[in-house]
């Protein structure tokens, strides 16, 4: 993976209290094709004008004046404009395939101008495996703005000729975006062949088509299905301008039946993509193959073989961001030189391509034991560009790959399985400072849970001795800093992330990850800065609670967060704890469940459990996941047959644990369990 591939709380230092203004940018957006790498754009962030905010009711208003002028039915434009962006606005800053507003109308050129993205922090070995060389993956390139977009990017152009309107007026004005997104509607369904009908099922291969600019495929269905699974079934929603919208349900209406559910589109079942049917999906294969580097040795990429579930359980999906575009991102996934993961899911509009079969094991997690327990997906976004909201459509997409991943391989739908690539823990202590912070404190994860049926919800009493950090995504806008190289915080924005305190006080310091900083500071409000962070879905053990202030267990220490009862950024929760057995009083934390030294068979080298720089000292307590026996798959030579490697198994037992922002695992002897 691109750079991925190193991968309210209170009022947190220099930071905004639960109650400050809501900003609200969980979007999401729409469709189409591929090109080539030298045309490809990344994406953007604030600047532009803000977007108007006009009185209650106005954009609902908007919406159904702009149905009738261009004789679109209003569910299916407020449909379409809920999958691309849920109402929002986001103050006219564009998205990661750089759209505009309610419709995400895309001008790709002006968003680009516009980008501050500054990549985000690791140098970590993606594979992860001391075993073999560091195979360390290259930023990648920056994409320019010369050459010819393709449609999907330049829909905002379109919608402009169509209505008369600005350019700037498409961008910054709710009202005028709108009217652009009928018209494109209209558009679509006139080069269709199709008559204006105030039937939306008649509407349906227009909206497929729509994030083309009507130039998209109308084959793509995934797409079309949500906008229809929306409408049948409504959506009200209060959006980021403070208006209150609503989609009445409509649940009789029906799916064309000539338009059936979205496949693989591909007719070679050997060629076929892996994915629920529910979304569009092809198969994009990563190479595997030997090359020889600019010294003559000899080398292969870019993932491994193997037969998993079989060889291994496949235990985790791990979530990446791109720091790319989708383009440039296929580009390094089909380099046999560079690192690999599973699948890259657009923005768009959702559509997913798979690289590596889940059987095998990708290069994407920077800790070889996940890697050979995981599935890796890309999504295309930058981390540090918070106005860049990841759009609907691909938090849909992916949380129906991630069910049927979760379904297919018995994987629990929870945050100690479902990992941020930033929840990976090093696989040695010298990898901490390496390790990739992505998807980072903007990824949407109650919103992303929300869509896989596994909502965070309180869980026992209000006195339980385990928290689920829950923070209201809109409403809770921690500043950050280092987005850029100007200094300035980075554009406020709602965010999954709650700061960590030493004291049960705002102004005390964060806490220190000794990791990170050995010299025992304190972390910082860095956008890359995981050393203080709690997110959201994560659970941690009770330390103490002080008035509105609550203490975790946390790296070894009490952390402090601001949790008061009327706005709260964590619930009650119920969990297996563990903490170290009687008579310990400190144990030792690893960063991989790895077998012990008399476990491995002759010819496979002994991988030293390297313990990490934390301890869990007596009288702490730690949320526990999975308890797993030690585990090594040892695969570091060319093999297409899948015959050659070997899985080594230990009688060692481990438990993973909630330690700090990432999970780590202590053995399961030095424990005791608390239920």
């Amino acid at each position: 993976m691109p750079r991925s591939f190193r991968d309210p709380d209170g009022t947190p230092a220099g930071g905004r209290p639960n109650g400050g203004t809501a900003r609200g940018r969980g979007a999401r957006s729409a469709a189409v094709p591929l090109v080539a790498a030298a045309l490809v754009v990344p994406l953007l962030t604030a600047g532009t004008q803000a977007a108007d905010r006009s009185g209650p009711g106005t954009l609902q208003r908007q919406f159904a004046a702009e149905a009738d002028r261009y004789h679109v039915p209003e569910s299916v434009l407020l449909g379409v404009s809920y999958l691309q962006s849920r109402w929002d606005t986001h103050q006219g800053a564009p998205s990661v395939s750089g759209g505009y507003g309610p419709m995400h109308l895309t001008d790709a050129r002006t968003a680009l101008a516009s980008s501050r993205s500054a990549g985000h922090a690791g140098t970590e070995d993606a594979r992860g495996d001391t075993a073999r060389p560091a195979r360390v993956a290259e930023e990648p390139p920056r994409p320019g703005a010369a050459g010819k977009l393709p449609a999907r990017l330049r829909t905002l152009e379109r919608a402009a000729g169509l209505t008369g309107l600005s350019r700037s007026a498409l961008r910054s004005s709710p009202a005028a975006n709108v009217r652009g997104g009928a018209a494109l509607l209209a558009d679509a369904q006139k080069r269709l062949g199709h008559r204006p009908s105030t039937d939306p099922a008649d509407w349906y291969e227009a909206v497929a088509a729509f994030p083309g600019g009507g130039h998209g495929d109308p084959d793509a269905k995934a797409f079309a299905n949500d906008v229809f699974d929306v409408i049948r079934q409504g959506e009200r929603r209060t959006t980021d301008t403070g208006e209150t919208v609503t989609l009445e349900p409509a649940p009789k209406l029906r799916t064309p039946k000539a338009a059936g559910r979205p496949g693989t589109g591909l007719s070679d079942a050997s060629e076929a993509a892996e994915c629920p049917r529910s979304v569009d999906c092809e198969w994009l294969p990563a190479p595997y193959e030997k090359w020889t580097d600019s010294s003559g040795a000899e080398d292969y990429g870019n993932h491994d073989k193997a037969r998993r579930p079989f060889s291994q359980k496949i235990d985790y999906i791990v979530v990446h961001d791109t720091e790319a575009t989708y383009e440039t991102t296929l580009g390094l996934v089909s380099d046999p030189t560079y690192v690999s993961w599973n699948y890259t899911l657009r923005a768009s509009d959702g559509h997913i391509a798979q690289h590596v079969r889940t059987k095998d094991a990708a290069w994407h997690a920077g800790n070889w034991y996940v890697n050979s327990t995981s599935v890796g997906l890309e999504h295309e976004g930058f981390l540090t560009d918070p106005d860049a909201w990841f759009t609907e459509a691909m938090y849909r997409s992916s949380a129906r790959l991630v069910r049927y991943l979760a379904a297919k391989y018995d994987i629990p739908l929870d945050r100690q399985h479902v990992l941020g690539h930033d929840n990976v823990p090093a696989s040695t202590a010298s990898g901490v400072k390496g390790m990739h912070t992505d998807p980072g404190p903007y990824w949407d994860w109650e919103h992303y849970f929300q869509l896989l049926g596994k909502p965070f919800t309180p869980k026992a009493g209000p006195k339980s001795g385990v928290v689920t950090i829950r923070p209201s995504y809109d409403e809770n806008e921690p500043v950050f800093t280092g987005c850029d190289s100007s200094g300035r915080p980075c554009a406020a924005h709602g965010s999954s992330a709650v700061r960590l305190h030493q004291a049960p006080d705002a102004s005390s310091p964060l806490v220190n990850d000794v990791g990170l900083r050995p010299d025992g500071s304190p972390a910082t409000t860095g956008v890359n800065d995981t050393g203080a962070r709690a997110t959201a879905g994560q659970q941690y053990a009770v330390a103490e609670r002080k008035g509105a202030w609550t203490a975790i267990w946390y790296l070894g220490r009490k952390a402090w967060f601001h949790n008061p009862a009327r706005q709260p950024v964590a619930v009650p929760g119920r969990g297996t704890l563990i903490e170290p057995r009687e008579g310990r009083d400190e144990i030792t934390v690893y960063g991989r469940a790895y077998p012990e030294a008399d476990a491995y068979p002759q010819g496979v080298p002994v991988q030293a459990l390297s313990p990490l720089p934390y301890k869990v000292a007596a009288g702490q307590r730690y949320v526990a996941g999975l308890k797993t026996p030690g585990e090594y798959l040892y695969a570091v030579a060319y093999d297409p047959g899948a015959e050659k490697f070997q899985v080594v198994r230990g009688r060692q037992q481990y438990y993973q644990i909630q330690l700090g922002h990432r999970v780590a695992f202590v053995k399961a002897d030095d424990v005791r369990v608390v239920r």
